[in-house]
């Protein structure tokens, strides 16, 4: 009988399972959407069963429209939103409160004494990461803070806490794991990369109960089995676990130091492979766990782009030049350059390396010549820009070049994006055949754990489809880089701080 892996895809908008059999190729896939909550301005919010039911429904529809009995199933792996914070009762299993979501601003407040506090420092040296909403130990406190009676329960040991991969363990566990891996613990701002343990003076800071935490477990290895009752009987190993970015990097074969991968979506997602080294960044980047494999932590550096595909988006809701995102390679292509126009897409401000939350978008270089390809195209060039900016400050970071750059997501398809990404930056960029790497990463690493798969497979199976390599002179791609920076740099502080962001 042939015989797969079952990854769930977790994600911020849908739940997936894919199935992949011996040699990483892609045998079915199931896709859920599940509702978005916006109880306020900033609040982001999902309901924590609804994402338990959508991904067993998945789970389960894979295997019956492609004919796989569970029992062909060799083990599952796990990859999920990050930062999403779910309480849950210890005895009943139900949440106390909706999953505060990864984009939910309500606990900039708490942010903000803790800074007052004197803490910023420590947390960014302990954990690698700066004090924001963005990550789950504020989301915890609030939800202690406002739900009544919970801070004394948690103190009792009553309730729970996880992120989205903790939650599905725990049901798909029937309440007998209670665990996580160490990239997602490392998304927390309660987890040191020093000892690769929680911290209990991290956890002091943000007065959150020890007791609440999961154990922190290698990325790949056992989570337990699967009840019987959700598979037809059958207990299925849970062997790989992994936060999304990091799954994708693994699913990507960045397996040394140096090598990076780009996501292309709404923004873009840049981890670069640091291996052992734990790498601080001076740049405004992040330091997080890669992974954790034999017991040993993997390290990276990422960055994130605010606005990436949604600058294509606005191509086509905003403006109308477009009747699909996918139209943009073609008008794009109409042209072999933007003739100097700089299209800087800094709608909700700059992130790394310039950290400008007064920039306002521009576009720059028009004349009377300038047509709605060279628009398009210019468009497509900020996505290449901005990669180049985070990209420049992990290798400074770093201290050492970059070699190669991985891409996934919805635009890395695009040819003519990805050819000049390649000359931007003055490096290969490599597309993988299996653009669906988040999920293959989750069943690399349950694979690994289950001996499905090895590690000269893995090498093996993430075949490129496509090598871009730089057509540019070196001159070519510093004058037209300049340009970027200068556009940027007018683009900074457009909007006074003393002035309202919406006018």
């Amino acid at each position: 009988m042939e015989r797969f892996i079952l990854a769930l895809d977790q994600g911020t908008t849908s739940s997936r399972a894919i199935l992949f059999d011996r040699n990483a190729k892609i045998c079915g896939i199931a896709q859920r959407e599940f509702t978005q909550y916006y109880p306020e301005s900033g609040w982001v919010e999902h309901h924590a069963e609804e994402i338990w039911s959508s991904q067993i429904e998945v789970a389960r529809e894979v295997l019956r429209v492609n004919g796989v009995s569970p029992n062909a199933i060799e083990a599952i792996g796990i990859t999920n939103q990050r930062e999403t914070t779910v309480v849950w009762d210890r005895q009943t299993g139900h949440p106390i409160h909706p999953a505060i979501v990864w984009q939910d601003r309500r606990t900039a407040s708490i942010c903000d004494q803790i800074k007052a506090s004197g803490h910023a420092d420590f947390i960014r040296e302990r954990t690698g990461l700066v004090v924001d909403a963005y990550f789950s130990g504020t989301k915890i406190r609030w939800i202690l803070d406002h739900v009544a009676g919970a801070r004394q329960r948690a103190e009792s040991g009553e309730l729970l806490f996880g992120t989205v991969d903790s939650w599905l363990i725990w049901n798909l566990t029937g309440g007998s794991v209670h665990a996580t891996d160490a990239s997602n613990a490392s998304r927390t701002m309660l987890f040191d990369l020093h000892t690769g343990a929680w911290s209990e003076k991290l956890c002091q800071i943000l007065d959150i109960p020890m007791a609440m935490l999961p154990e922190i477990k290698d990325s790949s290895g056992s989570f337990g089995y699967t009840i019987p009752s959700l598979f037809d009987g059958t207990s299925i190993l849970i062997g790989g676990v992994a936060g999304d970015q990091q799954a994708a990097l693994f699913g990507q074969g960045c397996l040394h130091p140096g090598q990076a991968k780009n996501t292309y979506g709404t923004g873009c997602f840049l981890l670069m492979q640091t291996g052992s080294s734990l790498v601080h960044s001076h740049s405004g980047l992040i330091t997080t766990v890669a992974w954790k494999i034999d017991g040993k932590l993997s390290y990276a550096l990422e960055g994130s782009v605010f606005v990436a595909g949604a600058a294509i988006q606005w191509l086509r809701d905003g403006l109308g030049l477009l009747e699909q995102a996918s139209d943009s390679e073609e008008l794009a292509g109409e042209v072999d350059h933007s003739a100097g126009v700089y299209v800087v897409p800094a709608f909700t401000g700059l992130g790394a390396p310039y950290w400008d939350m007064y920039a306002r978008g521009a576009i720059f270089g028009l004349t009377r010549g300038t047509t709605k390809h060279h628009l398009i195209r210019a468009t497509l060039e900020s996505l290449a820009f901005q990669s180049r900016d985070v990209l420049d400050a992990m290798s400074e970071d770093a201290g050492q070049p970059l070699v190669e750059l991985r891409v996934d997501g919805g635009a890395a398809a695009n040819n003519v994006l990805m050819q000049f990404q390649s000359d931007v930056l003055g490096i290969p960029v490599q597309r993988p055949i299996v653009l669906e790497s988040t999920a293959l990463g989750a069943a690399y690493l349950a694979g690994l754990a289950s001996g499905f798969y090895k590690w000269d497979v893995i090498e093996r199976t993430s075949t490129i489809e496509k090598s871009f390599t730089p057509n540019m002179t070196e001159k070519e791609r510093q004058d037209c880089y300049q340009g970027w920076k200068e556009a940027v740099r007018r683009t900074g502080g457009w909007l006074r701080s003393d002035q309202p962001t919406s006018i």
